[in-house]
């Protein structure tokens, strides 16, 4: 176990830990949602990732010993548990199975880091933002309805910081969600959204990816 005696609460808005921050803890959390930031060029931030219950964060400069690579921020309440590096490297040699586990995390965001990458680069905005609600609702929904078809995501993330996780600006993200709403396939309530057509925003998500690469693969044409 992570931490088992090690409880730390933060409140919503909190920074955990920022970039360039020294990197002695890794985190597992027990309640709540946690985002993970970076800083680009000019000053813009990037959403990596949203994280939530039984997830680990702050592994990667702990076991690297270099600085803090992003920025950890509590977007609700959050209650967690800690581990120092030398306890977790102890850890790790007396119990193989942890070692496997955080392993397998590492290997699940470098997977994760590939999709994205594919994402941006034959995804339209459309398509990503209908492939992000999916991924929250698999990961955050809950069921909702008198048939439970419907999927309540309380992501709790403003218009900006949406922008932020899809990679593409405010306005993009409006048109997108608006366009959804006007389909039927979700119904928005503040800083919730109530997935009420998953079949749809799945086909849109893997269309926008779909013309994209379709595009890209055209043989060129000679011009006289």
């Amino acid at each position: 176990m992570i931490g088992e005696r090690n409880h730390v609460e933060f409140a919503a808005g909190e920074e955990i830990f920022a970039e360039g921050d020294p990197g002695d803890r890794v985190f597992v959390i027990d309640q709540g949602m946690v985002k993970i930031t970076l800083r680009g060029a000019g000053g813009r931030t990037s959403m990596r990732a949203i994280l939530g219950p039984a997830e680990i964060f702050g592994e990667l400069a702990v076991l690297d010993q270099g600085p803090r690579s992003c920025s950890a921020t509590a977007i609700t309440d959050v209650r967690a548990r800690w581990l120092d590096r030398a306890t977790l490297r102890t850890r790790l040699t007396e119990q193989p199975a942890l070692a496997e586990q955080l392993l397998q995390v590492l290997a699940r965001r470098l997977r994760d880091t590939d999709e994205e990458r594919v994402g941006l680069l034959f995804g339209d905005v459309t398509g990503r933002v209908a492939g992000r609600l999916l991924e929250l609702g698999r990961r955050f929904g809950t069921p909702e309805g008198p048939d439970c078809q419907a999927l309540r995501v309380s992501h709790h993330l403003s218009q900006d910081e949406l922008a932020q996780l899809v990679g593409a600006d405010r306005a993009s993200i409006n048109k997108a969600l608006r366009e959804f709403a006007a389909h039927g396939w979700i119904r928005v309530d503040g800083r919730s959204v109530v997935l009420l057509d998953a079949g749809e925003l799945t086909r849109r998500s893997s269309a926008g990816s779909s013309e994209q690469l379709s595009r890209r693969r055209r043989p060129l044409r000679a011009t006289a």
